[in-house]
């Protein structure tokens, strides 16, 4: 039988994530001190990503949301050249301020800090979205630097929601195997590229009506879920590609690289 599903409560200890915390409120401050002119620790920022939804692992980097003054987004526009990689460094630059002795780089479309004790931090600097009368909605822009520069959008907001509502319906057993997966793969593929909003996203879809059941209910066989999984992963799974939606936004998921290392994961959970 293979690695089957297990309950992953409490994988990241309290130490770490008051540590995490302490770290997100000197990086918030930071933001907010050189792009809002406010002395907060608190505004404009949220934990995106698999820590934001819930799913993370302690092997899993932090991924961290700052919201900059739209404003801000109107000028870079007005640049010639790739404004994303300006506006990277310039966050960069903040971030340097309460971190100046940590290893931090920009990279694509974040900031990139390597703390010492190998906690991982990525900061995506990014803008309310606006309508036309400058009302603002729900969604971001935010800056990729690659192949020249573009922007691109992000909802977590809608993500999170989802995900909260697929665990509750669930009982628990989607984000059970949205961690089970990430240990799976550190513990046996770490060399693959599976990136976790892959893996939530599919979970989201293949974990269909299962859901963990109540004293007195009818229970399926033992690994009959684990074989579901890893059948829909061979039903949508064409010439290395999965067309998958993000929870909640529904944007496009890039599945391309990620395919080898899913399947190897779930043909060991499921055998």
């Amino acid at each position: 039988m293979g690695e089957l599903v297990v309950s992953h409560k409490n994988i990241i200890d309290k130490d770490t994530r008051r540590l995490i915390s302490n770290r997100y409120h000197r990086v918030t401050k930071a933001i907010n001190a050189m792009f809002w002119n406010i002395d907060s620790d608190s505004k404009n920022s949220l934990y995106v990503g698999s820590y934001g939804r819930n799913t993370a692992i302690s092997t899993s980097d932090i991924d961290i949301l700052v919201s900059l003054p739209r404003s801000k987004y109107d000028q870079l526009n007005l640049h010639k050249g790739n404004v994303q990689s300006q506006l990277l460094q310039a966050v960069k630059s903040a971030i340097e301020i309460p971190y100046s002795r940590s290893e931090i780089r920009a990279d694509g479309q974040v900031i990139k800090i390597n703390f010492f004790d190998n906690v991982k931090f990525e900061i995506l600097p990014a803008f309310r979205k606006v309508d036309l009368f400058g009302n603002l909605l729900e969604g971001y822009d935010y800056p990729n630097t690659n192949m020249g520069g573009n922007w691109e959008a992000t909802n977590p907001k809608a993500e999170q929601d989802a995900i909260r509502d697929k665990n509750n319906n669930t009982n628990g057993l989607y984000r059970d195997t949205c961690r089970h997966i990430r240990y799976i793969r550190d513990t046996f593929f770490s060399s693959y590229h599976l990136p976790g909003i892959v893996i939530d996203s599919f979970v989201y879809d293949a974990i269909g009506n299962w859901k963990y059941v109540g004293n007195g209910e009818p229970t399926a066989k033992k690994g009959d879920y684990e074989k579901r999984l890893l059948n829909y992963f061979n039903q949508i799974n064409t010439l290395g590609r999965m067309n998958l939606s993000s929870p909640g936004s529904n944007q496009s998921v890039e599945t391309i690289n990620s395919t080898d290392c899913l399947e190897k994961v779930l043909t060991k959970i499921a055998i």
